[in-house]
């Protein structure tokens, strides 16, 4: 099989101008570690953990440095990751004053018999893993100090903000697919929220037998809709991807008024990305080429370095 990997960067209501350029190189570079480690013959789940800890690492995304702040400006994040050959999947939520959470859920699903660890339980078992915890003030960035402010003073809709979420989507060499998604959440959330990013079926899927997707939008509405699974049960029906991207995003927008996005790639090595949000950050590399976007009417394609 040639290699594919997706990446997204969340659905975002819209991006400054300012920040679209350091969105879109950083979204660029995931997307480019990701295919690097499946060009020198990494596995899936090893690309799509790469790629999200590229972005993790990136401040201008909601998911580690970059998180989103709670109601008591607090960081508190969440992550899945799953293995399309055996189901094989892990997660973490309310996790704090960790660097990377998606390698954290990679360990609950390769170190445990579990695939779900919140809060002091996920951080206990990082501890016992060696994962250095580090100082609460290094996730937090002085543009979701303001944000969190901006949010205690509206009474807007929440369905309509930043829906920040960073995934990936991969298909290796040997056939395997596999997904990875990590966010911060939503600004001012309730202590202890958590949505649809951990939850498989909501915030991801991966099967070998159909594809693997990851999702990104408004985590109350995913969560009811099961819109990682639902989608791919449209491509188990027989419908494209891209068919089966708009029948799930169409189905939680008409039923909640829900907004988000999805990237997908197939068992085949298709992929697609689709989003009903404003914008949505994506790359897409497979065959030398780095496809990207961030907005409906663009898409660039460049050679791969």
């Amino acid at each position: 099989m040639n290699p594919v990997i997706v990446v997204h960067g969340g659905g975002a209501s819209s991006i400054s101008k300012d920040r679209k350029e350091r969105v879109r190189q950083g979204i660029t570079k995931a997307a480019e570690e990701g295919y690097r480690i499946l060009r020198d013959g990494g596995s899936a789940v090893d690309a799509v953990e790469g790629a999200v800890t590229f972005l993790e690492n990136h401040p201008e995304f909601n998911a580690g440095c970059g998180s989103v702040l709670n109601v008591n400006g607090d960081v508190e994040m969440d992550a899945s990751i799953m293995n399309g050959k055996d189901l094989s999947a892990g997660a973490v939520s309310a996790v704090r004053c960790i660097a990377n959470p998606i390698k954290l859920a990679r360990l609950v699903m390769e170190k445990t018999t579990h695939c779900f660890l919140t809060d002091q339980g996920a951080a206990k078992f990082a501890a016992a893993m060696g994962v250095p915890t580090i100082p609460k003030e290094q996730l937090v960035t002085e543009r979701n100090v303001k944000r969190l402010e901006k949010e205690k003073g509206a009474l807007k809709s929440h369905c309509q903000q930043d829906l920040g979420t960073v995934g990936a989507v991969a298909l290796d060499s040997k056939g395997n697919v596999a997904y990875a998604t990590s966010t911060g959440g939503i600004v001012n959330k309730m202590v202890g929220r958590v949505g649809d990013t951990p939850c498989i079926g909501s915030g991801g899927y991966a099967d070998n037998d159909i594809g693997a997707i990851s999702t990104t939008g408004h985590g109350e509405s995913i969560l009811k809709v099961n819109l990682a699974r639902l989608t791919l049960f449209h491509v188990e029906q027989g419908r494209t991807l891209e068919e089966a991207a708009d029948m799930a995003l169409g189905y939680m927008k008409s039923k909640l008024k829900g907004l988000g996005g999805v990237i997908l790639v197939s068992k085949a090595g298709d992929w697609a990305v689709k989003w009903t949000s404003t914008s949505m950050p994506w790359a897409a590399a497979k065959d030398g080429k780095l496809h990207s976007g961030i907005d409906l009417d663009e898409t660039s394609v460049a050679d791969l370095p």
